[in-house]
């Protein structure tokens, strides 16, 4: 069974029916005209880019490649994970935390998904090994944003409190801690959601994918379970270090609170 090709009018139907939301938008004055219409560009500038860099990387497997392709995901996705902070770390932080928190488990659990469980033969094989990191990177990045978000509203908001606890003689640690684990779980929800209403509700996007692709359902279902628990365990891992990271600088080498020397307004 092949795929059904899409025409450029197949896309254009599509594409008419968002203009007609944005327009609905501007008579009702959300605001969301012009941001809905550039998304909407963006949308598909970047996709066709993306489409014609896939399938250069197909043509041409080799570990370079994908290396460049990881390198640039990464950043992209550690800098929207600072972009989307009220509060933002000074300096470079707030890019470090995101891009190691991520590192650390995207990268690592789609080395695992590559080399273990799938075995993929060779382990750089671009028709698995990007669309795997991509999936897990992008939710990896959501989990750690709301996160990191809840942790620096809520030590701003709280800050009195934190420090009362200081000056009673708990520890750093022990004077953040509800706010550290609110945030982390707040990092965790929607991927806990997502699990929680998986073929019931929605059906993911991979599996609608492969389905539409012409897979057998059951294999179709077998590898949207496996990217399910992949990106949980993805966002949880890359959440808490990233929240214990930056909930650990909240504070000076003497346990004081310094937020107001951390963060700045985004």
């Amino acid at each position: 069974m092949s795929v059904i090709p899409l025409t450029p009018l197949d896309l254009s139907i599509a594409a008419s029916l968002v203009l007609v939301l944005a327009l609905l938008s501007l008579h009702l004055r959300l605001r969301l005209f012009r941001p809905m219409v550039v998304a909407a560009v963006r949308t598909t500038a970047q996709l066709l880019l993306v489409g014609i860099v896939l399938k250069a990387v197909f043509e041409n497997v080799h570990p370079a490649w994908l290396g460049l392709i990881s390198i640039v995901m990464l950043g992209v996705a550690a800098r929207e994970v600072g972009r989307r902070q009220k509060l933002r770390m000074k300096g470079g932080w707030g890019f470090g935390v995101g891009a190691a928190s991520m590192f650390l488990s995207s990268f690592s659990i789609t080395a695992l998904a590559l080399t273990v469980i799938v075995q993929v033969e060779p382990w750089y094989r671009p028709q698995y090994a990007i669309p795997l990191l991509g999936m897990l990177l992008g939710n990896t990045m959501n989990g750690i944003a709301l996160g990191l978000d809840r942790l620096s509203q809520s030590a701003w908001e709280q800050r009195e409190i934190v420090e009362s606890r200081l000056i009673l003689g708990q520890t750093w640690s022990q004077a953040i801690d509800d706010i550290r684990r609110d945030s982390i779980r707040s990092g965790l929800i929607p991927i806990v959601n997502a699990m929680s209403i998986a073929g019931l509700v929605s059906l993911p996007g991979m599996m609608t994918g492969q389905i539409l692709g012409g897979s057998p359902p059951m294999e179709a279902v077998k590898y949207q379970i496996l990217i399910m628990f992949l990106i949980a365990s993805g966002t949880g891992f890359g959440t808490i270090f990233a929240v214990w990271t930056s909930s650990r600088r909240l504070f000076d080498e003497r346990q004081r609170l310094r937020i107001e020397d951390r963060f700045q307004r985004g």
